[in-house]
């Protein structure tokens, strides 16, 4: 499973051009786009706006076959993880890849050729398609993703889904104006690893995750919190059910001026503690959640595709602990970004309930926000209210 990196508004009618932190850490540079702008309508209803937004395959005229509807999708940011989405999406049975876009003309170029989809700049690419994946920097996602929903496009942002919540909020009333999926890219929510611990442990007293791996410039436009640790922040705000009362943390900077380690503190109201520890400065990648509830506890491996379970009355005999047993889960052929491409897809095309988001994309930020302000204060900070 590929390892992802992870703005604000620059006012109306601006939108910075696609850029990729891939392999960048030069500031986002703004400009004013030549583009239409309109209201959109969920699924089908957005065809009319795009160059064929919504086609039909999968049958054959004439047999009484009902046609299977592929989404236009255009994938701004080709840098490592934007690259990724473009050929998986190439793939996909239920989407047609309109083109992909980036600052840097050469690197879509690369991509293109290797799925087939042309190299377009952001107006050509909003004017193909229907559905926009948005994998720039973090500080360009809300001008992107506000850009891409006043143009009746429906958007797959990548996490965080801002870097304030008021820019969130703000992508939030857009889509819902504009009946539009906004979904955000929490990956770790479709892992089997993650899917299987709720299923078996229900609702943990205290969880510890570690994610942490060697350096690498993308991402380093922000901090190592809202880069790497917001993925365990928002799989603890799903297994505690709600969202921390308390929040204490405490991170450096080791190359960059930002955080590049951090380990925070977080209690909820049912009492809930976590306990979650994120860096990019590290000699190996990790990535391991715990969660320990009464009469079991679990441990999730992301990288392997793993989890253990010791409960009782299940699995193999444990030595020194009778009564309990041990299951082990591995998932060799799981694709998680797979499995969010999947759930976008139905979201537009079916109209199923959103994966993720825009109001967990936003706790999720909340929850960031609140740790990163506890490092600065090297004391506890309170989430900030609606």
């Amino acid at each position: 499973m590929a390892r992802d990196r992870g703005g604000e508004s620059v006012g109306a009618g601006r939108t910075p051009d696609p850029r990729t932190g891939a392999e960048n850490d030069d500031p986002a540079p703004r400009w004013q786009p030549r583009q239409r702008t309109g209201r959109g309508s969920r699924g089908a209803g957005c065809a009319a706006r795009g160059a064929g937004a919504i086609e039909a395959g999968g049958g054959q005229a004439g047999q009484g076959v009902a046609l299977a509807r592929r989404l236009r999708v255009g994938v701004c940011g080709a840098g490592y993880f934007g690259r990724l989405h473009a050929l998986k999406l190439a793939r996909h049975p239920r989407a047609v890849l309109a083109g992909v876009c980036d600052l840097h003309h050469a690197r879509a170029a690369a991509v293109a050729a290797e799925t087939g989809a042309p190299a377009l700049d952001w107006p050509g690419l909003l004017r193909a398609c229907s559905a926009v994946v948005i994998a720039a920097p973090a500080a360009a996602h809300h001008a992107l993703a506000a850009a891409a929903l006043d143009a009746g496009r429906h958007v797959l942002v990548e996490k965080p889904i801002a870097t304030t919540l008021a820019a969130a909020d703000d992508l939030a009333a857009r889509a819902a104006g504009r009946g539009l999926v906004l979904q955000v890219g929490h990956l770790e929510r479709f892992s089997a690893a993650f899917a299987a611990l709720t299923a078996h442990l229900g609702r943990p007293r205290w969880i510890e995750a570690t994610r942490v791996a060697p350096y690498k410039p993308r991402g380093t436009d922000v901090s190592v919190v809202l880069d790497l640790m917001i993925h365990d922040l928002d799989l603890a705000l799903v297994l505690a059910g709600g969202e921390p009362v308390q929040v204490e943390a405490v991170g450096t900077a080791v190359v960059g001026p930002a955080a590049d380690a951090a380990q925070a503190r977080l209690r909820f109201a049912n009492g809930m503690l976590a306990v979650l520890t994120a860096s990019r400065v590290a000699a190996a990648t990790e990535r391991r959640l715990a969660a320990y509830a009464p009469g079991a506890v679990a441990r999730a491996d992301f990288l392997a595709r793993s989890l253990t379970c010791i409960r009782q009355g299940a699995g193999a005999p444990v030595a020194d602990l009778p009564g309990f047993g041990a299951e082990t889960h591995a998932w060799d052929e799981h694709d998680s970004l797979a499995a969010e491409h999947d759930a976008f897809l139905a979201a537009v095309l079916d109209g199923a309930q959103v994966a993720v988001d825009a109001a967990a994309g936003r706790r999720a930020l909340a929850a960031a926000l609140a740790v990163e302000a506890a490092i600065r204060e090297a004391g506890s900070a309170a989430i900030e209210q609606a």
